[in-house]
């Protein structure tokens, strides 16, 4: 059998084996870090190093990490802030590319509680405009600004230090979903000015089911699942005690890689080239601002996303059409619309994620598949076209 070619790491990145194996370990101790017994201390000692782990992956303060469920529960959490020095929070500005972790609870937010949301347009390359953002903040009342550091699907960086100046010198505070950066460009919560911010433990090599929100000191959150007094009484229910220790455990060994990770554009940029001369009319998003260097997100006109990714999967290979949280649908990119993408694009939008495994002849065996894969649709577009 051909071995598979995996090219959807933005989606979950395989587990490294150190973490799977740091995890049995945990799984057997037994113990539950909120107990006053040896085995709970025991249990206690490990999660607080995974605590401080993260922390320092983020160079945020340790005793501000909040363990989740996972990234959506973190950032659900996060828009739970009420306050900042200045004042009670009435407002969020969020930016219209953010993952539907941010964008999905925003309308319960408005309706329930009487937050008002705006949103910020984003450049044809997917950078968040900052003129409106200073616009925006003209505003004195105080408010929660939401900008996440690179979009999951285009794998755009966007200019988080210099929003979050912006941000800090108007007073208000700013959550940034890192979510999909974490582990492949450097973090710095301090030198950022970042007031909040989610991760992920399946992003940079841990197991689904393990989050972190971190907050500076002074943050207040309203917390979602209330019970116990587990995490500082922001998160209640006993922590998942394997998945954080993997988690932590992910974050050290993310952070040793990161100066390899960058080599990862090379391979990107050398698919692109390729891909340019195969096929002349593909469009490639974002490519002349920065991004992840393991993403490449580009469409072919009038072509369906869902029966290339269906048909890459049988050649062996396992790619995205964007964001993988649709419960399997293949959808219209909210992303790529807001970034003025014509619309014979949105139905024919791939996303490329490489990893640490990944090759030059797995960009061969890509280019092969996806030119079959045309080659073949070619006669049934053109009798598309003469109805």
């Amino acid at each position: 059998m051909t071995q598979r070619v995996y090219l959807d790491h933005n989606a979950t990145v395989p587990i490294r084996p150190e973490v799977l194996d740091t995890m049995s370990e945990v799984l057997q101790i037994g113990g539950n870090a909120s107990s006053v017994h040896a085995e709970g201390r025991k249990a206690r000692q490990f999660l607080e190093v995974a605590r401080e782990n993260i922390a320092r992956f983020v160079d945020g303060v340790s005793g501000g990490v909040i363990f989740t469920g996972g990234g959506t529960e973190a950032c659900n959490l996060a828009l739970q802030t009420r306050k900042t020095p200045n004042g009670d929070i009435t407002r969020i500005i969020v930016s219209s590319i953010e993952h539907a972790a941010v964008l999905a609870p925003l309308d319960e937010l408005a309706e329930n509680e009487g937050i008002s949301v705006s949103y910020l347009p984003v450049s044809e390359q997917g950078v968040v405009d900052l003129e409106a953002l200073s616009l925006a903040l003209k505003d004195p009342s105080p408010a929660l600004v939401v900008v996440m550091a690179a979009n999951n699907e285009t794998g755009v960086l966007q200019p988080i230090a210099e929003i979050g100046k912006m941000v800090r010198s108007h007073g208000s505070l700013f959550f940034c979903d890192a979510i999909q950066a974490a582990g492949k460009i450097p973090l710095s919560m301090k030198n950022m000015n970042i007031d909040i911010l989610s991760l992920s433990a399946h992003k940079i090599g841990g197991a689904a089911g393990a989050g972190a929100l971190v907050v500076r000191d002074g943050i207040v959150l309203n917390p979602l699942i209330k019970g116990g007094g587990q995490e500082l009484r922001r998160r209640a229910g006993t922590e998942n005690l394997a998945g954080c220790v993997g988690f932590g455990l992910a974050a050290r060994l993310a952070m040793q890689g990161l100066s390899s990770y960058e080599n990862l554009s090379s391979l990107r940029d050398d698919l692109e080239r390729q891909l340019a001369v195969v096929f002349p009319e593909i469009s490639v998003f974002a490519d002349s601002v920065e991004r992840l260097p393991n993403t490449s997100c580009f469409a072919l006109p009038d072509m369906r996303a869902e029966t290339m990714i269906m048909s890459l999967d049988l050649a062996g290979i396992a790619v995205s059409s964007g964001a993988a949280c649709s419960s399997g649908k293949v959808t219209r990119s909210h992303v790529l619309e807001a970034m003025g993408v014509q619309h014979n694009l949105l139905e024919g939008t791939i996303r490329i994620s490489f990893g640490q495994t990944n090759t030059a002849s797995d960009i061969n065996h890509l280019i092969s598949a996806l030119k079959g894969h045309v080659d073949l649709s070619q006669p049934q577009l053109q009798s598309v076209n003469r109805m």
